[in-house]
């Protein structure tokens, strides 16, 4: 069954617990702990030991398993921590951008030696590291990530699909998702107005706010048997508990009902 969850980011100003909680009152299937570095360290990876067993006991009261954790950064020394964080706590998935510099085939290039060395980290912890197109990184359209996929052979190695990336790179993100989806292995999600480069205020961000075709995209997820995690990414300023709790809950309404329709929930 594909489960749906939530990045932690969104609850940004709020502690892990505070987050969670919401999240589970929302229906969601679990959450994505947000591990950001000065932006939202709900996982601090360089305390994680003395935060174990607090999360841990989150993850269990709420019997809301963690689906993956968002690094954002393609530093070696910081990463080792993550996989070795999510080893210990029973986190599968690692999220990072790709980095480098759009249009650029010697920075392409070079974000991929980067990405397959990380990958073979990950792979020694037995967790995925999952990289997304991202707009003006080295790796930010379908074709570009056809060739990260070529070239980075660690099968700890797997795409995170994100539809609003691709979606700001002209492309139809449910046309898209076949073409990537042997490697698949973590998708974000949002909703987003217009072509960017910025997806929209945190509001506009929710599910069915936007201008990307959802009920396309899930139905191509459908269509195609994807049954990993996917996990709403809402970025920008800090939300009051009100409108971060609304913004969850309404694009969790929007994927369930979706899903449902199409006799996958």
């Amino acid at each position: 069954m594909i489960k749906l969850g939530v990045n932690s980011v969104l609850f940004k100003a709020f502690p892990f617990r505070t987050a969670a909680e919401a999240v589970k009152k929302c229906g969601y299937d679990g959450i994505e702990i947000s591990a950001i570095q000065g932006m939202c360290e709900h996982l601090c990876l360089d305390s994680w030991k003395e935060q174990k067993a607090e999360l841990l006991a989150v993850r269990d009261e709420l019997e809301l398993p963690f689906l993956a954790t968002e690094v954002a950064s393609l530093d070696k020394e910081r990463l080792l921590k993550a996989f070795e964080a999510c080893a210990e706590i029973g986190i599968p998935v690692v999220n990072i951008g790709p980095g480098g510099t759009m249009n650029d085939e010697d920075s392409l290039k070079a974000q991929l030696e980067t990405i397959e060395d990380r990958a073979e980290d990950a792979e020694k912890f037995g967790v995925a590291l999952c990289v997304k197109a991202h707009v003006g990184a080295a790796v930010y359209s379908t074709p570009t990530t056809l060739r990260m996929m070529e070239a980075v052979k660690s099968p700890a190695f797997g795409v995170d699909m994100d539809p609003s990336h691709i979606h700001r790179a002209g492309e139809n993100p449910a046309l898209a998702l076949p073409a990537v989806l042997s490697k698949m292995k973590h998708i974000h999600i949002r909703d987003c107005k217009g072509v960017g480069p910025a997806p929209g205020e945190p509001t506009m961000q929710a599910c069915g706010r936007g201008d990307i075709d959802l009920f396309g995209y899930f139905k191509a997820m459908v269509d195609q048997n994807y049954n990993g995690p996917v996990d709403l990414e809402v970025i920008g300023p800090e939300q009051s508990l009100e409108d971060a709790t609304r913004i969850a809950a309404e694009s969790y309404g929007y994927m369930n009902a979706i899903l449902k329709n199409l006799g996958a929930r």
